[in-house]
């Protein structure tokens, strides 16, 4: 029994690709027709078959700003409350430091 060799490989690869490209692109559409069978025989709607995406910030961004719950009497900085505290709360009974409403 010989080794192959690194271009039998190669091309051994190369079919396998191919074949594994064939195999998907039949079973996909194998399932696009089960699911569109399903759909239609229990009218389902595009609501009820996929979640609702999440609504983003208005001004795009994938967060939605958070409103500073302390600022530093000092320097006017503030700080959410979350993440890292900044140094000048760090290890400070934070009441003292909270925006008061």
């Amino acid at each position: 029994m010989t080794t192959p060799t690194y271009k039998d490989l190669l091309k051994q690869r190369d079919e396998l690709a191919a074949q594994i490209e064939e195999a998907r692109k039949r079973e996909v559409g194998d399932a696009v027709a089960k699911v569109r069978t399903i759909i239609a025989e229990y009218e389902l709607t595009p609501d009820q078959v996929f979640a609702p995406q999440r609504k983003r910030a208005v001004d795009g961004d994938a967060r939605a700003k958070v409103e500073p719950k302390y600022i530093d009497p000092e320097t006017q900085k503030t700080w959410t409350g979350r993440g890292k505290p900044p140094a000048w709360i760090a290890g400070k009974d934070r009441s003292l430091f909270e925006i008061k409403a």
